[in-house]
């Protein structure tokens, strides 16, 4: 139950019910801080207001778990994650900062009409930063900021360094703490100069737009912490 004494969250009818549906509106849950980061999921409640079984309540929590946003308890179901440390922000980003900026080099040098347009077309879902701080605004320009980044290592062509970044499931832990600053703005302009130095072919622009953009969202994070 939400502040208010409603329910958080809305029954799903018909084909919706659905691990996909319910997944989504746990999700929905987490990243507005319906539940709190560290609380325990209560499964029999959130079935209850989804008017659904428990099956793909729990379903749709495996799912969250694999992404790092709720973590099993033995013999007591599911809790959510804290948020990440100061210290983990900056692991995070010192990895990144020794793979992406000499993928988007790399990327740069094989640059082709074709991967250009996938570039322009990825900046084109996105056009403008969200308006208000909740999750459904802004889960658009975190999904555009995760297809890009992958878009990139993709053109780089090492699938190492793609699935160490799949892995880390970063933006939906760097979103928790961020969705809420306005920092969107800045984010795509970010990536307007990062993409327009990758389609330009040349890979030193496009090692320093990606080590600027890496940098900068960082400080944006870690300044507040």
């Amino acid at each position: 139950m939400n502040e208010t004494g409603g329910p958080r969250l809305s029954a799903l009818k018909g084909r919706q019910v659905l691990a996909d549906g319910v997944y989504e509106q746990i999700r929905t849950l987490i990243m507005n801080d319906g539940i709190a980061p560290g609380d325990r999921v209560n499964i029999d409640e959130v079935a209850r207001e989804l008017d659904v079984s428990g099956t793909p309540v729990r379903e749709a929590l495996a799912r969250l778990e694999s992404e790092g946003l709720v973590v099993r308890l033995p013999l007591r179901g599911y809790r959510v994650t804290e948020l990440l440390s100061k210290a983990e922000v900056e692991d995070i980003y010192g990895l990144r900062l020794m793979l992406e900026p000499p993928s988007a080099a790399r990327a740069a040098s094989v640059m082709t009409d074709e991967w250009a347009a996938a570039l322009e077309a990825e900046m084109a879902s996105c056009p403008v930063a969200p308006e208000d701080d909740n999750y459904e605004d802004y889960k658009a320009l975190s999904a555009h900021d995760a297809r890009l980044h992958e878009l990139i290592l993709h053109i780089a062509g090492n699938s190492a360094v793609e699935q160490a970044f799949e892995r880390t499931h970063c933006h939906l832990h760097f979103f928790r703490l961020a969705y809420n600053q306005t920092s969107g703005v800045a984010a795509l302009s970010e990536h307007r100069e990062l993409v327009d130095a990758l389609v330009s072919g040349k890979p030193s622009l496009a090692r320093k737009a990606m080590t600027n953009h890496l940098e900068t969202a960082r400080d944006r994070l870690t300044v507040r912490m």
